[in-house]
C-alpha cells in the first residue's frame, strides 16, 4: 500500500500524485519534493489516500519533508533571482541579436540548476548566451525549446468563450486540430474566430467533432440536389444541431425541411422508376386481359373460323409443292443436256414443248 497526496509544483501547472512517505500531510501544507531539476517546493492539493502497489502506472515522486518558515524565506529570495536573471536573458538576447522570446525562468529551490524556457521559429545558437548566464549566477543553465501552446499553458489566461483556458485548468496533452473541423461544425474560417490566444486553431474544435462528422454523414451536402415534400430544390445551408437543411425552392423561395424529410434527387428518381415497373407490370397483365376478352369470338364463330384457317394453310402449301417440282425437272434437264452435248435451236426448242406440256398437263 502507498499513501499519495496531489501536489501542485512550483512552475507547474497541473498537480501531480506524490508518495507521502508517510509523512503527515494536509490540504494547503507546503512541502518539498523531487522535480525533474532537483529539490522544488509544491503546495498539497488534497488529502492523503491510501492505494495499492500495483494501481500505480509509474513511479511516483516522493516527498522529502514538510516545509518550514526558513523553506518560504527562501522562496521569496528564488523568485527575486528567477525575475533578475529574466531581465538579464532578454537583455542580452538583444545585444545578441537572437531571433527567440523567453516565456519563462525557473531556478531550484537549492540553486543547483536554472531552467530557461523559450520559443523560437526554428535552431537557434545560443552557446554564447549560456555562458554568460552560467558565468553569472553559478550554476548548471537549461535552455529549452517549447512550442506556441506551451506557452500559452505557463502564462496561462482567458480564452474566447470567456472561460480560463482549457490547457491551464484539464487539457494535459494537445491533439492535432484542422481546419476540416471548423468546415464539418459550420463554423466562420476567419481566423480570429476559430484561433486561440496562441495563433493556432482553438483546442475546443476537436472536443464535439465526432458528433459532428457523423450528423454531417446523414445529411446531404450543400449545393446537392434534393427533392422534398413540396417539391424539387437545391440545398443552401445545413443546421447540424437541430437537424434541419434550407432548401431553394424551384420557386425561388427558401424553406427549411428535416433532414429527414428530404432525399437526393437521383434517389428520388430510382424509387420512382422502381414503383412504376412494379406498378406498371400489373396494369400490362389486366389490360391484357381485358384485350383477349373484347377480341376473343363468340363459340359458334370461332368453330366457323376453324375450317377456314386449315383451308388457307393447305393453299398456302400448294404453290411450294409445284415450285419443287419445277426445280427438280430443271436439274434432271440440265443434267441431260450435259450428256448429249450441245444441240441445234430447233432440237432445243422442242424439250421446252414439252415440259411446258407437262407442267399444264
Amino acid at each position: 500500500m502507498i499513501e499519495t497526496v496531489e501536489i501542485l509544483v512550483r512552475g507547474n501547472t497541473f498537480t501531480e500524485l506524490h508518495d507521502t512517505q508517510r509523512i503527515p500531510l494536509k490540504a494547503g501544507d507546503f512541502c518539498m519534493v523531487e522535480s525533474p531539476i532537483g529539490i522544488q517546493m509544491g503546495k498539497v492539493i488534497s488529502d492523503t489516500r491510501v492505494m495499492k502497489a500495483r494501481c500505480v502506472e509509474k513511479k511516483l515522486p516522493k516527498v522529502i519533508r514538510k516545509a518550514s518558515d526558513n523553506d518560504l524565506e527562501i522562496l521569496k529570495s528564488i523568485e527575486d533571482l528567477e525575475a533578475d536573471a529574466t531581465r538579464f536573458c532578454q537583455q542580452r538576447l538583444q545585444e545578441l541579436g537572437l531571433a527567440m522570446k523567453l516565456v519563462k525562468v525557473i531556478f531550484a529551490f537549492d540553486r543547483s540548476k536554472g531552467l530557461f524556457m523559450f520559443t523560437a521559429d526554428g535552431r537557434v545558437d545560443f552557446r554564447e548566451l549560456v555562458r554568460d548566464l552560467a558565468q553569472s549566477y553559478k550554476t548548471r543553465i537549461e535552455m529549452r525549446q517549447i512550442g506556441i501552446r506551451d506557452e500559452a499553458r505557463l502564462l496561462g489566461g482567458i480564452g474566447n468563450c470567456g472561460n480560463p483556458l482549457c490547457c491551464v485548468t484539464f487539457l494535459r496533452d494537445f491533439h492535432p486540430v484542422s481546419i476540416k473541423m471548423a468546415k464539418d461544425q459550420g463554423l466562420s474560417l476567419i481566423p480570429s474566430k476559430i484561433s486561440g490566444i496562441c495563433g493556432r486553431l482553438m483546442c475546443c474544435l476537436q472536443y464535439e467533432h465526432h458528433f459532428y462528422a457523423e450528423q454531417v454523414r446523414a445529411m446531404p451536402k450543400i449545393g446537392k440536389r434534393v427533392m422534398t415534400p413540396k417539391g424539387e430544390g437545391r440545398i443552401r445551408q445545413l443546421n447540424i444541431l437541430k437537424g434541419l437543411v434550407l432548401v431553394d425552392l424551384a420557386e425561388g423561395e427558401m424553406e427549411e425541411f428535416a433532414a429527414s424529410d428530404v432525399i437526393p434527387y437521383h434517389q428520388y428518381l430510382e424509387d420512382q422508376a422502381a414503383e412504376i415497373e412494379e406498378n406498371g407490370g400489373e396494369t400490362e397483365s389486366s389490360d391484357g386481359d381485358e384485350d383477349s376478352i373484347r377480341e376473343k369470338p363468340a363459340g359458334g364463330e370461332a368453330a366457323a373460323q376453324a375450317p377456314d384457317t386449315a383451308k388457307s394453310s393447305e393453299t398456302s402449301n400448294q404453290p411450294e409443292t409445284g415450285e419443287l417440282r419445277k426445280s427438280s425437272g430443271r436439274s434432271r434437264r440440265s443434267r441431260r443436256q450435259r450428256r448429249s452435248g450441245p444441240r441445234g435451236p430447233q432440237n432445243s426448242q422442242t424439250p421446252r414443248s414439252d415440259d411446258a406440256g407437262r407442267n399444264s398437263s
